[in-house]
């Protein structure tokens, strides 16, 4: 029997004969985890999605739920007899059943595990739906659709979960106390769940870790902090967003230098000779503001984001740097005014390429 509780490998996932993602591998260790798959529309998540039900077939590798093989080559167990759960994108509710009725579908397949079984009512105080029990689906929103449909996922309690951009639809005002209650819930009743979206900040705070697919490749399989702070690639890093890659040359064991901003100190991740040119990982968080300093780059945006502003700063060679700064500090700046940066400039983890 495998250690792991899931566990996908060397699996091609395919549709309608078309390999959307390669050779991908990974397992998720103990019960009640969640992991997270995060990638660009129409690169494959779904489709994993799919195919970890049953509904798509596999050629190649292996897929095991619970120490019991249930996908490979030879062998595909029918997604009735698998214990898994789907709750897709567009909700897939009975127009015909009340939201109630829809709800209480899944509920007929509500096992008791560890002692613990979910009742409609706990369900229903969780997603906050009770004001649309009796409504049919063409009566209610699309995200109090949504969360129909998750509530009948989540009464089941199967084995594994499986949900498509489950908050796509969710109100912003109302998403992040949806992510609370359901990570809690996920929690408390140990439901091991595999998330696809879009919003990294969802998956950063839902997912034990979390899955970077990029190019019909996952691309990095890691725990979120380290998915976000220790990129492992330029793909990775382009596409989290979180910050931009310039130039600079390695001067020593903890320093290098970039024409713009001067010597930048810390550790590095991935060592490097003295001499050699890399391309620095910038974060909006790495550089810290000090009107005092003799370094002054010029504002040309300003995002406000409530807690903080974003400045974008232009330096002497065109390049444009994100600084994150927190809103209550004393000097606002406004565009086209110069903007200090401490020196010495120090990142903790100093991530190249």
């Amino acid at each position: 029997m495998s250690k792991n509780f899931f566990e996908i490998k060397d699996v091609d996932f395919n549709v309608s004969g078309k390999t959307k993602v390669k050779d991908v591998s990974f397992s998720i260790e103990n019960e009640g985890d969640v992991i997270c798959l995060l990638g660009p529309s129409g690169i494959g998540k779904t489709t994993i999605l799919r195919t970890i039900a049953g509904l798509e077939k596999i050629n190649k590798g292996s897929i095991k739920l619970n120490g019991k093989l249930i996908s490979s080559e030879k062998i595909n167990i029918e997604p009735e007899n698998r214990n898994v759960s789907l709750a897709f994108q567009d909700n897939s509710l009975f127009p015909h059943y009340t939201v109630e009725k829809n709800i209480l579908l899944g509920a007929e397949r509500n096992k008791e595990k560890n002692g613990k079984k979910i009742t409609l009512k706990e369900i229903v105080d969780l997603l906050d739906i009770f004001h649309i029990l009796s409504k049919y689906p063409h009566e209610i929103s699309a995200g109090e659709a949504q969360r129909a449909s998750l509530a009948r996922s989540l009464i089941t309690q199967p084995d594994l979960l499986l949900l498509d951009e489950p908050l796509s639809n969710v109100d912003q005002s109302f998403k992040e106390e949806i992510q609370v209650r359901l990570k809690k819930i996920l929690n408390q009743l140990k439901i091991t769940t595999i998330i696809v979206t879009h919003d990294s900040y969802e998956a950063f705070y839902l997912g034990n870790k979390c899955g970077i697919i990029l190019n019909q490749q996952l691309k990095q399989f890691d725990d979120p902090y380290k998915v976000y702070h220790f990129p492992n690639s330029i793909e990775v890093v382009n596409f989290l967003n979180r910050g931009i890659l310039i130039p600079a040359k390695v001067t020593g064991k903890n320093t290098l230098e970039n024409w713009d901003l001067g010597t930048i100190e810390g550790n590095f991740i991935k060592e490097y000779p003295k001499g050699a040119n890399v391309q620095l990982l910038l974060q909006p968080e790495d550089l810290e503001h000090d009107d005092k300093s003799n370094l002054k780059l010029e504002v040309v945006d300003r995002k406000f984001r409530g807690t903080n502003f974003i400045y974008t700063l232009k330096t002497p060679s065109n390049t444009k740097i994100p600084v994150f700064v927190h809103s209550h500090h004393i000097h606002q700046h406004e565009v086209d005014e110069k903007f200090g940066i401490k020196r010495p400039i120090h990142i903790d983890h100093i991530v190249c390429f």
